[in-house]
């Protein structure tokens, strides 16, 4: 059994052969997945998992050199991708890059995705893209 906090073999596998600058999203329960990309669905019922709950599992073994999200995300869940950023950099020892798109932008940009992660969150505009980075 792995001694790393991400216990699903499906998020560990997708990490695993990602390279640098490859591109996941971990959405909220609504957001489209474009055709032909991956889905790994988490989802069980409204909430369950929550989208913070995904990204500080995913953040256990992803190193993140970016990250992205909606314009029209709330000020609420701005503060909390912002304040998530500030505590990966620290982490990591290097700043990550922040952008924000429209949502319509968003959501034809995750076409490029690796993998769409599925949560059960239902705060609208919950959804991020992270880019992977290096280790070294």
């Amino acid at each position: 059994m792995k001694r790393t906090a991400l216990l699903n073999r499906h998020l560990s596998a997708l990490i695993a052969t990602l390279g640098h600058g490859d591109r996941i999203v971990v959405a909220d329960a609504g957001l489209p997945v474009p055709p032909g990309v991956p889905v790994i669905d988490l989802a069980v019922t409204a909430g369950v998992p929550r989208f913070d709950q995904v990204l500080q599992a995913i953040r256990a073994e992803l190193v993140i050199e970016g990250i992205v999200w909606a314009q029209e995300a709330s000020a609420d869940l701005t503060r909390d991708l912002t304040a998530a950023c500030d505590g990966w950099a620290a982490d990591q020892g290097r700043p990550i890059a922040r952008s924000t798109l429209t949502h319509e932008a968003f959501k034809e940009s995750t076409a490029s995705a690796r993998a769409i992660i599925r949560t059960g969150e239902v705060t609208p505009y919950a959804n991020v893209i992270l880019i992977s980075g290096v280790a070294f």
